[in-house]
């Protein structure tokens, strides 16, 4: 299959309406090798990168109750820089570069469900324009018109 691993996605196709960070950048922990006293940071298998996370809120309108907030795993050796804060917004608006998502079942709760997990290997501030074109463009395909690929 062609397909293994982690599957390449642009920034526009996870959040068509932008996405804004809540709270600053943390380490994933490894718990299989951490102990009480030890954090161990996560190591992407893939990349072999340290793994970091941000929590973010995607403004989307149509998101179903729980997907409004997601985390996204950023690979890098240090810890990325989130964009400079924009005064009297609580969040910041980021776009995500060299974004990946890898569908898992989760297992919790009675029965398993469908999941995602998204990972990108850069963090940024939002490029001009970007959100205009990506509105449009969820509009057309919420419409069923072919225009927009």
């Amino acid at each position: 299959m062609a397909l293994q691993g982690p599957i390449p996605i642009s920034f526009d196709q996870v959040f068509p309406y932008g996405a804004f960070a809540v709270g600053e950048v943390t380490q994933v922990d490894d718990f299989d090798r951490s102990t009480k006293d030890n954090r161990v940071q996560q190591i992407d298998k893939n990349t072999n990168l340290r793994m970091w996370q941000v929590r973010v809120m995607d403004p989307d309108p149509d998101a179903r109750k729980g997907q409004g907030e997601v985390t996204v795993k950023l690979l890098a050796e240090v810890c990325p820089s989130l964009p400079d804060e924009i005064p009297g917004m609580p969040f910041r608006p980021v776009e995500f570069t060299g974004m990946t998502v890898t569908p898992y079942i989760d297992e919790r709760g009675a029965r398993g469900r469908l999941a995602f997990s998204f990972k990108a290997t850069g963090v940024q501030a939002p490029s001009k324009g970007a959100r205009t074109d990506a509105k449009a463009g969820a509009a057309d395909a919420k419409s069923g018109d072919s225009k927009a690929a």
